[in-house]
């Protein structure tokens, strides 16, 4: 079994696992548009955290992350608390990985996604709303703005270089946010 961590599983591993691999899948991008109301965000007042969109046929675009293999004896434990974990709207997915080090071959694992479908789901916005959302949302696992900022310092680390205009940019107008807010504080 292989789980595919492009969100908080990148940085917030709370299961056992017996290796992990940095790479990326293809032909989805990573995007802010699914509402949290059981993580960083409450009923009512939805935390935005990561899914996966499905790129343009043609395009080639790598959402990087990493893959998780787990032992086969923790399968089922780890599979049970991954469901309950991604609960608010996520289901599973198979896809290709590419891992980074071209030593190891592509592997088929399983990802969870949120679609459109689900509750909790929120869909595109400007990226200054979703900043402002992001920056007052709190939930039972913690502010919002950490998730987000947390995450893009995981990506720098296992993915240095690597474009991912949509979570950069979204860092960039939380920090804009902000400073712009500390400075009208007397």
């Amino acid at each position: 079994m292989w789980v595919f961590g492009y969100g908080s599983l990148i940085w917030k591993v709370d299961f056992p696992f017996k290796r992990k691999l940095v790479g990326y899948i293809e032909g989805f991008q990573r995007r802010f548009w699914q509402g949290s109301t059981d993580h960083r965000g409450v009923p009512g007042k939805p935390g935005r955290v990561v899914t996966l969109v499905k790129s343009a046929k043609e395009s080639k675009e790598k959402v990087w992350g990493v893959a998780y293999e787990i032992a086969e004896e923790d399968e089922v434990k780890v599979r049970e608390h991954l469901d309950y974990r991604e609960k608010g709207g996520y289901t599973l997915a198979r896809v290709k990985f590419h891992p980074e080090n071209t030593q190891e071959s592509p592997i088929d694992l399983e990802l969870y996604l949120a679609t459109e479908g689900n509750d909790n789901y929120l869909g595109p916005a400007p990226i200054n709303e979703i900043a402002k959302q992001v920056i007052v949302s709190i939930g039972p696992s913690g502010k919002n703005i950490d998730y987000v900022l947390n995450l893009a310092q995981a990506m720098r680390c296992i993915a240095p270089g690597r474009e991912d205009p949509h979570l950069y940019e979204l860092e960039r107008e939380i920090k804009s946010q902000q400073k712009n807010c500390d400075s009208h504080i007397p």
